[in-house]
């Protein structure tokens, strides 16, 4: 073996790109999660089905810019809205609640995804 001989880095060649497309996944799923919530809420949803609707279809939108728009720090951030307008819409249906913790769940793993490939980038 030649000591000449470069080796090949482990890694990602642009982790920044490849968390955001993490992210933007993330948050693409959460919308057709959503958006396929309509049905089963128009079906069981009760006095308040049009109000759950209208939240669901709005949070859907919500979730679909956000992954457009991940290159902005504060995109992240923004993200939690999505799980925490859910966990309030609970008083409209339970399920709203449980879509929340899940959404919830999910948002904090790609935020601990994306501080430790950025605290491992090296300098």
């Amino acid at each position: 073996m030649s000591e000449s001989q470069p080796q090949p880095q482990p890694g990602l060649r642009n982790p920044a790109a490849a968390v955001r497309g993490a992210g933007a996944g993330a948050l693409v799923t959460e919308a057709l999660v959503l958006l396929l919530a309509i049905a089963p809420l128009a079906k069981i949803g009760g006095a308040v089905r049009g109000t759950a609707i209208v939240l669901v279809v709005v949070l859907a939108v919500v979730a679909g810019l956000l992954a457009g728009l991940l290159r902005h720090s504060w995109a992240w951030w923004a993200g939690l809205v999505v799980p925490v307008a859910l966990l309030a819409g609970g008083v409209l249906h339970w399920a709203l609640a449980a879509l929340g913790v899940v959404f919830g769940l999910l948002w904090a793993y790609m935020l601990n995804v994306r501080r430790t490939v950025f605290a491992n980038r090296p300098s």
